[in-house]
């Protein structure tokens, strides 16, 4: 067994993805009967999930925002509003997309009774409700509106801390994270009982629905960053944005989809920035705090793979309703975990806001891990080459306004 330990430590988590997706399809069409039987390490995979997923928000906002330097802000104000409006830009771009080409996955709505919102108004009455729950029970009952509600409060009051109270909820959140990561390395195992428990039980149909969702993702990611980021950018330096683009995605984007973690990439959006001639106080900040909350490919993430299960259970979407949907999505991702597919366990808050259940929500996630393979690549190069493109966009406008 030593031997198998130490191939499987040193095979890359996206190759094992990749082998149990493979595994799960072949399995589903040469056995389906043994597929079947297999499906319980999805659904332990799924429980894994839903345990890890409340706890993982609470601690990681929580510290976030306490551990967010006093004054930080003043430095790089421009940059925090390019990183909210391009995040917020790309919810849009999803919702639009998803309405336009609605996506259909194969769920299993066990005894859950789904009622659809009437409206904006019954919406807001809910938000309004769930965020005033019981810090425990918000927890207990995977109540993310609450959880999301009390680590804010929570991470605004420990700001106020000692350092010795700041490190303890600094190394909370490290402790999460472990274990999320840890609960991720079992990924490929839980592909491949989902893929070939569903594929045996649906049929090739789910295996298309797949690559429809995928589609959707990749192209809105793109359409973000071929178009809508350039438009961002040109607003704020008043030429043409594109060489800026194409730089940014070449030296950074590609790197980023490779190494699939923002955080990894930050060394490689240093250097370029420092290539690029920008001001040393300013990147030096704003690079590292981009890694964190600014996550357009995650709101993309997170709106699409929402609407699709919103579209699955038939649950109506108005427009005001879809442009709350958009500001969650924005907010989730400025959230989102560090690990690859962080983005993905932030999805059953969204879905709470259209009252679907976590059980459900979290089958969804599982969804977003089975195309994780190529979506987590995406979304991360989207991420990190956006953290520098508004970094010189902001700079180049400052020394243009300067001029």
């Amino acid at each position: 067994m030593t031997p198998f330990f130490r191939l499987l430590n040193r095979t890359s988590l996206v190759t094992q993805i990749v082998i149990g997706l493979l595994a799960g399809i072949a399995l589903a069409l040469l056995a389906p009967d043994v597929a079947r039987d297999l499906a319980f390490l999805g659904k332990v995979f799924v429980s894994a999930l839903k345990a890890v997923a409340p706890i993982l928000v609470f601690i990681l906002v929580m510290a976030s925002i306490a551990n967010h330097r006093h004054g930080q802000e003043t430095h790089i104000r421009p940059i925090l509003w390019l990183y909210l409006l391009g995040t917020f830009a790309a919810a849009v771009v999803a919702v639009v997309a998803s309405m336009l080409f609605p996506s259909h996955l194969v769920l299993s709505a066990g005894d859950a009774t789904l009622s659809a919102p009437g409206g904006i108004t019954e919406v807001l009455q809910n938000l309004l409700l769930s965020a005033v729950d019981n810090p425990v029970n918000a927890l207990l009952n995977a109540n993310f509106i609450g959880v999301l509600t009390w680590a804010i409060g929570l991470g605004v009051a420990l700001r106020h801390a000692g350092e010795t109270t700041r490190t303890v909820v600094e190394d909370l959140s490290n402790g999460v994270t472990l274990i999320v990561r840890v609960v991720i390395r079992f990924a490929p195992l839980g592909i491949f009982g989902l893929v070939s428990a569903t594929l045996a039980q649906s049929g090739l149909d789910a295996l298309f629905g797949y690559l429809h969702l995928l589609a959707v993702l990749i192209g809105c990611m793109l359409f973000v960053a071929l178009v809508m980021n350039p438009l961002i950018v040109f607003w704020k330096i008043r030429r043409n944005p594109y060489p800026l683009t194409l730089l940014c995605l070449r030296e950074s984007g590609i790197t980023a989809f490779f190494t699939r973690s923002s955080a990894a990439n930050i060394p490689v959006n240093l250097a370029l920035s420092e290539r690029l001639g920008l001001h040393e106080d300013t990147y030096s900040v704003s690079i590292p705090l981009g890694a964190t909350i600014n996550m357009a490919g995650a709101a993309i993430t997170i709106t699409v793979l929402t609407l699709a299960a919103v579209h699955t259970l038939g649950i109506p979407v108005d427009l005001p309703t879809a442009v709350l949907l958009s500001v969650v999505a924005a907010v989730c991702a400025c959230g989102a975990s560090g690990v690859a597919g962080g983005s993905l366990l932030l999805i059953p808050l969204a879905c709470s806001l259209f009252g679907i259940p976590s059980e459900i929500a979290m089958q969804v996630v599982a969804v977003g891990f089975i195309i994780g393979v190529l979506q987590d690549s995406a979304e991360t190069a989207l991420n990190s080459s956006t953290d520098v493109l508004f970094t010189a966009a902001a700079c180049q406008a400052e020394e243009r306004r300067g001029a």
